[in-house]
């Protein structure tokens, strides 16, 4: 007698959503390691490939971790998966084609805008600290051990870190990683602009610590101009 071989013909898609299913009703958490493959294909009567399909799915959407040799773990949370999709949103035209790239600021510039209010008057005497002092490395017109756009990332993390909403910062941080791999088609930035960057940044620090929501929206806006500007001009040489 022919063994019995469970084929599932409900696609990769249904089998990853059943997975998600088990590890919620397992109450799996970040770290917790999912059941072996030959437990899944039994519970959830999967074929072994729909399953290895399934499960390099869910590791694309971060959802699992795979260690080799050591098994399957569900995923800290993260937005880290939606770099790759903002890269190639940003890029698909083509190098004369900045329409993604100008979506892409635009929408980090309306978010990060909208979570001043929330910021204003907030900020604790320890993180107005580490923002004054990222202020002043970046003023560093020699740069120091530290290039400028590292500097400018640890602003806009520290700037939200203590944030009730921890995906703020996340996303924010995923912007940022998809617009600096992306903005190689733009010029450099102007020779003096490490003190405009300072004071553009040192602008937002200081309105927050005023409780001048308005006026912090308005430094976190004018952040932006440079990047504005080097895209305008971009976007005129090609002609868009």
């Amino acid at each position: 007698m022919a063994s019995e071989r469970v084929v599932d013909r409900r696609g990769p898609g249904t089998s990853a959503e059943r997975i998600l299913d088990l590890i919620r009703q397992r109450g799996l958490k970040a770290g917790d390691a999912i059941p072996t493959e030959l437990e899944l294909m039994a519970d959830l009567g999967i074929a072994r490939n729909t399953l290895r399909e399934s499960i390099r799915e869910l590791r694309a959407f971060g959802i699992l971790d795979v260690r080799h040799g050591h098994g399957t773990f569900v995923a800290e949370p993260s937005l880290r998966s939606l770099a790759p999709s903002l890269v190639f949103r940003a890029v698909a035209g083509g190098p004369d084609d900045l329409a993604g790239l100008a979506n892409l600021v635009e929408v980090r510039e309306r978010l990060e805008v909208a979570m001043m209010p929330d910021l204003a008057g907030r900020l604790p005497a320890d993180q107005v600290e580490e923002l004054h002092a990222l202020c002043d490395a970046m003023a560093d017109q020699s740069g120091g051990d530290e290039p400028r756009a590292a500097l400018d990332r640890r602003f806009h993390r520290a700037l939200y870190a203590r944030l009730r909403n921890p995906l703020v910062g996340e996303l924010v941080d995923v912007f940022w990683d998809a617009y600096h791999v992306a903005h190689h088609q733009l010029s450099d930035p102007a020779p003096n602009e490490a003190s405009t960057t300072a004071q553009r940044h040192r602008a937002i620090v200081d309105a927050l610590v005023g409780g001048e929501s308005a006026a912090a929206a308005d430094a976190m806006r004018n952040h932006f101009v440079d990047i504005r500007r080097r895209l305008d001009a971009a976007m005129a040489d090609r002609g868009a």
